[in-house]
């Protein structure tokens, strides 16, 4: 994994105080949401599947501040944190995990079916690597449409593996699409370290052979993440796109709630938590850069969890779907 002490000073962007202040905020949000989501499976009020972004939400917030109104976000079923760091309300995403009418998608479509056309969210997909080829496709539309918005198109190390990556790398760099590929290496995938199902260790390089600049960048960083982004963004608005972008980061919780995670060690995450979080790094830089005191991201803490409560609480009220919804938006 890429290690914060071999980033360069000059590779990290100039931050405020606000900004460190709103990254913070941002991670802390999703961090918080997906640990009340956790709990509100385990309590049976969410079905089906559930993928927590647990560790991982260096890489969203960091690429969120890179991007402008007009951009596109595609990812895949571990899509929460990206909703978030997007603006789409927690109570609408947190409802549609309990399958409530509030939700995005009215409750019919749960973790892995969700959009918002106001947020340019174009949703987390179910088959692995079924997001590529999309994200090339809503890059396609604005080259085609002349402007210099860009599209994030997220991928984990798992489905790097998948053919269709490659016939996208091939017609994006072809027609040299606004696309950054952002791959969220968790090292694991689904629950094979990447070292048993990767025959390349460097994921970021796969785009060589199609003319694609790549670069891998701490994913536990979100300056760093921020800094590798906009360097991709530009290259895109430039009209030098495709790029790609590995980020090595780490999920703490398994490939899904269901995921007992044994492939790997209790210590292993522990000392991941203990070394490498994302967010008390950023926590670290404010407090020792004199830009808040404990006391002030207590206080942001204490109204984090009161907005994932009030999702929450939103989530278990609002009523369940009409029976007539089975029979609306079906060729959706």
């Amino acid at each position: 994994m890429v290690s914060r002490k071999t980033a360069a000073a000059s590779d990290k962007p100039n931050i405020s105080r606000e900004e460190l202040l709103k990254y913070y905020r941002e991670m802390l949000l999703i961090r918080r949401f997906e640990e009340k989501a956790g709990q509100l499976y385990g309590m049976g009020l969410i079905g089906g599947f559930c993928h927590l972004y647990i560790g991982q939400e260096a890489v969203v917030v960091g690429l969120e501040a890179t991007a402008k109104e007009g951009d596109k976000r595609i990812t895949s079923y571990r899509d929460h944190g990206h909703m978030l760091a997007c603006g789409m309300d927690p109570k609408g995403v947190m409802a549609e995990l309990t399958g409530r009418e509030g939700g995005y998608s009215r409750g019919k479509g749960g973790s892995m079916h969700m959009f918002s056309k106001e947020k340019h969210f174009y949703g987390g997909h179910g088959i692995v690597g079924a997001q590529v080829p999309l994200g090339a496709g809503l890059a396609f539309a604005d080259k085609y449409l002349g402007n210099d918005n860009v599209t994030f198109t997220y991928f984990g190390d798992g489905a790097a593996n998948q053919g269709q990556v490659y016939e996208t790398f091939n017609m994006a760099a072809l027609w040299q699409l606004p696309v950054v590929f952002v791959i969220e290496n968790n090292q694991y995938a689904m629950g094979t370290a990447q070292r048993r199902s990767t025959s390349s260790p460097d994921i970021h390089t796969r785009g060589a052979a199609f003319g694609i600049k790549g670069e891998a960048v701490d994913g536990m960083d979100v300056l760093a993440v921020k800094a590798a982004g906009a360097r991709a963004v530009a290259a895109c608005r430039a009209g030098k796109g495709p790029y790609i972008l590995e980020a090595m980061t780490y999920r703490y919780r398994g490939h899904s709630m269901s995921d007992p995670a044994k492939y790997r060690s209790r210590e292993e995450v522990q000392k991941m938590r203990d070394e490498r979080d994302a967010i008390e790094h950023v926590r670290e830089l404010l407090l020792t850069g004199g830009h808040a005191t404990d006391d002030d991201l207590k206080a942001i803490d204490r109204d984090i969890k009161s907005v994932v409560n009030e999702a929450a609480e939103f989530s278990k009220t609002s009523p369940e779907p009409d029976a007539a919804e089975l029979w609306t938006d079906v060729t959706v």
